[in-house]
């Protein structure tokens, strides 16, 4: 239930960031952009503040939290096992959309690990997430700045649709660039495995680390990455896919793959790319759902290791 408090609209100009740090140093909720999507982040060392963000969000208390770092250095000291695995992902990776799932250090709020003992951790490739972090002086805890189970916010405008009077303030750093979230790889068992999907790939890890990386499924025990739940990433009204091409139909809304005219009150076209149909994926679901149609259409793209977490996101989006 909303609190009502007063949701800030802050810029992304020094004096904006250095309230925002205020406030989650404070113990506050501050919603922030990333390269992937908007996330609602609190102080990741103060457990009272992770866990408004499980309030903020109605989220499971099942579902960990990704902790925002500013290098690779300041992830190490938030680890019990930072590994050689590990620092040769970040030096090749980092700042960008990896997130490296790592045993976890006594720092971290034990309400950030959902009942386990490892940590997911990641330096955002965004110039605005980066120098808060910095400025608030604290790793910050930061799922995705959403209710739970909703389309992941890649605007401030989207992030104050859903969660203006719950949490404290959003810094608009401008559209995500890259559209979906990160990949998250477990370096807690002996072979290293990708628990979601993201825009990098199980080859791209394995071409740094020189040994194969296995993609796993759902998980009914302790979760140790976000993403995992069978119905995850939804519009609010049901999503339907489909193989082939979509047949007019005045109950639903036909998002069309390609560059043809897209059935509707309006087009929306999600390009044959997995870069730019990801950067435009939520947004377009999002513009669907509040189309006031009864049901989104959408064709699936097509395979490959490219669209492989693309995939993932409709599946889960469309259970249900």
């Amino acid at each position: 239930m909303a609190d009502d408090r007063q949701t800030r609209l802050l810029g992304a100009d020094v004096s904006s960031l250095d309230a925002a740090a205020g406030i989650l140093r404070r113990g506050g909720l501050v919603a922030m952009p990333t390269e992937t999507v908007y996330g609602l982040a609190a102080n990741a060392l103060d457990g009272r503040a992770v866990s408004a963000i499980y309030t903020a969000k109605g989220r499971p208390a099942s579902n960990p939290l990704i902790v925002h770092v500013e290098s690779a250095e300041q992830a190490s000291g938030l680890s019990s096992g930072w590994s050689e695995m590990a620092v040769k992902l970040a030096e090749a990776f980092w700042p960008g959309p990896l997130t490296l799932v790592v045993p976890a250090g006594d720092a971290v709020a034990r309400e950030a690990l959902a009942g386990g003992s490892t940590v997911g951790l990641r330096a955002p490739a965004h110039p605005v997430a980066l120098e808060l972090i910095r400025r608030a002086g604290v790793p910050l805890a930061a799922p995705s700045a959403n209710r739970s189970n909703a389309l992941s916010p890649t605007s401030a405008r989207a992030v104050m649709d859903d969660l203006a009077g719950r949490i404290d303030a959003v810094v608009d750093g401008g559209d995500c660039h890259v559209g979906i979230e990160s990949t998250v790889l477990d370096l807690t068992e002996e072979a290293p495995r990708v628990l979601r999907p993201g825009m990098v790939t199980p080859g791209d890890i394995s071409a740094v680390l020189g040994v194969p990386v296995s993609l796993v499924g759902e998980n009914a025990g302790i979760h140790k990455s976000p993403g995992m739940m069978s119905r995850h990433y939804a519009p609010g009204i049901p999503l339907e896919l489909i193989a082939g091409e979509i047949e007019d139909n005045p109950d639903g809304f036909p998002i069309r793959l390609g560059d043809a005219e897209v059935w509707g009150r309006e087009g929306i076209v999600l390009i044959a790319d997995p870069v730019p149909y990801a950067r435009a994926l939520y947004r377009a679901l999002k513009w669907a759902e509040m189309s006031g149609c009864t049901r989104i259409v959408l064709e699936l793209p097509p395979v490959g290791p490219r669209w492989t977490a693309i995939h993932d996101r409709l599946l889960r989006a469309s259970r249900g």
